[in-house]
């Protein structure tokens, strides 16, 4: 006898529910989020610092405990089942509650303990940790961790509600509804090796910057799409020679002779304006960008989440005299 309790597989609904209860696990569920998000189980395994054996294992296992399908190969890529979707809207709203579950508990302890998340893009690396060492140096009670990756994985992330706050640049681009507080000017220059012919001239126009060899960072960095931008505005486009996945593996290329670039300023802080790069006096740049502080629009941020973004809104000016020293150096080097 069927009663309306039951399942579209013919079991009762306690005994369904109670199987998914007792034998899947957050992480097996965290695992089918990052898959569903990020469209790969490779992908989600990097994010999730795990071997990628390790997690077809685990979403095996959640198979075995739904008892269909959850995900289909497309080509390279996986894209769920209906009762993969079905699994990831529950997973969405199983997280979300233990995010806010685990707000109002730092709440409750306001800033004696607690742990507190941040993602920043690539470029902010270069003053995020300082920042961040700061804030537990005031707060030691605190845990904090930091993911560094690209801008359009750090609005995956963003949408996944997986950090606290984020530092980014151009936040209205991100295709997401956010709130957004400035935190430093992120200046873009034009650097060559300096024994580069340009180096010294003044004025160099785009047309001519078009003719030189240029390196790029991948598809997907901020950096990137401001600089192809810029090109853009004036009908041109960068002489590409060979685009790289880091703003250290940039440096190194022109310092081997390998062509020209535009990097943030603040790549250039740590190292005292790296002694064998000179920056360009291209009209049109520097490309003045902003980094910002930013959140989804309506979530409710922590005590903890609170007090970071007032501290480093603080650091303003310190992060600003860095960037001048740093420019005083390389301005000295490009004249002389």
């Amino acid at each position: 006898m069927t009663t309306s309790s039951q399942t579209k597989n013919g079991l009762p609904q306690s005994e369904a529910t109670g199987r998914f209860v007792r034998h899947a696990t957050l992480r097996q569920l965290q695992l089918l989020e990052a898959i569903v998000r990020l469209g790969s189980f490779t992908r989600a395994a990097e994010e999730m610092f795990l071997t990628q054996p390790t997690v077809s294992m685990q979403i095996k296992k959640l198979t075995d405990t739904v008892g269909t399908p959850l995900f289909l190969h497309v080509g390279r890529n996986v894209e769920p089942t209906d009762a993969g979707r079905e699994v990831y809207a529950a997973c969405r709203t199983i997280l979300r509650s233990l995010t806010d579950l685990e707000i109002k508990l730092a709440d409750l302890k306001g800033l004696k303990s607690g742990h507190f998340r941040l993602g920043v893009i690539t470029t902010a690396k270069y003053f995020a940790p300082e920042i961040l060492g700061a804030f537990c140096d005031q707060f030691p009670g605190i845990d904090v961790s930091l993911k560094v990756t690209n801008r359009t994985r750090i609005i995956e992330r963003m949408a996944a509600n997986d950090d606290d706050l984020y530092i980014f640049g151009e936040p209205a681009r991100a295709g997401l509804d956010v709130e957004a507080t400035f935190l430093a000017p992120n200046p873009l220059i034009v650097l060559a090796r300096t024994d580069h012919p340009l180096v010294g001239q003044s004025g160099i126009t785009m047309e001519r910057l078009a003719q030189e060899r240029f390196l790029l960072r991948e598809p997907g960095s901020g950096i990137r799409d401001s600089v192809v931008r810029r090109f853009a505005e004036r009908g041109l486009r960068p002489n590409v020679r060979m685009e790289l996945g880091s703003n250290e593996a940039i440096k190194h290329a022109i310092i081997a002779g390998l062509g020209i670039s535009a990097l943030s300023l603040h790549t250039l802080t740590l190292d005292g304006g790296a002694g064998r790069l000179a920056m360009l006096d291209v009209e049109g740049f520097p490309i003045e960008r902003t980094w910002y502080l930013v959140h989804p629009k309506g979530r409710d941020l922590s005590t903890i989440a609170k007090a970071f973004l007032a501290f480093a809104v603080d650091r303003e000016r310190e992060i600003t005299a860095s960037l001048e020293r740093t420019y005083d150096i390389l301005r000295a080097r490009s004249a002389g």
